[in-house]
């Protein structure tokens, strides 16, 4: 019996998608972060060490697994914020 055949068949085939949701660092402590995710009261730590530059507090990033994938400026976050409150994902507000 292998997994095409198991319990978990039917997770694997539904269609999954993944949004890369803007996270505000918050607070830096060596090569970790404690961002804010969107605007919610949502936190995550994510490592840092794969950022192309070191990050300040303030700084809008995408993070995947544990790890801050990219910086992204200030423009491109908040336009991506907004098109999640317009689609009712931006957190405890827009419920």
């Amino acid at each position: 019996m292998g997994w095409k055949s198991s319990y978990f068949q039917p997770f694997f085939m539904e269609k999954h998608m993944c949004l890369a949701v803007p996270a505000k660092i918050e607070s830096l402590d060596g090569q970790m972060a404690c961002c804010r995710v969107g605007q919610s009261e949502t936190f995550v730590n994510a490592s840092t060490m794969l950022l192309e530059r070191e990050p300040v507090i303030g700084d809008y990033v995408i993070v995947h697994a544990g790890f801050a994938l990219r910086i992204l400026d200030l423009q491109e976050a908040e336009e991506s914020l907004r098109y999640f409150l317009e689609i009712g994902l931006g957190g405890p507000e827009s419920a």
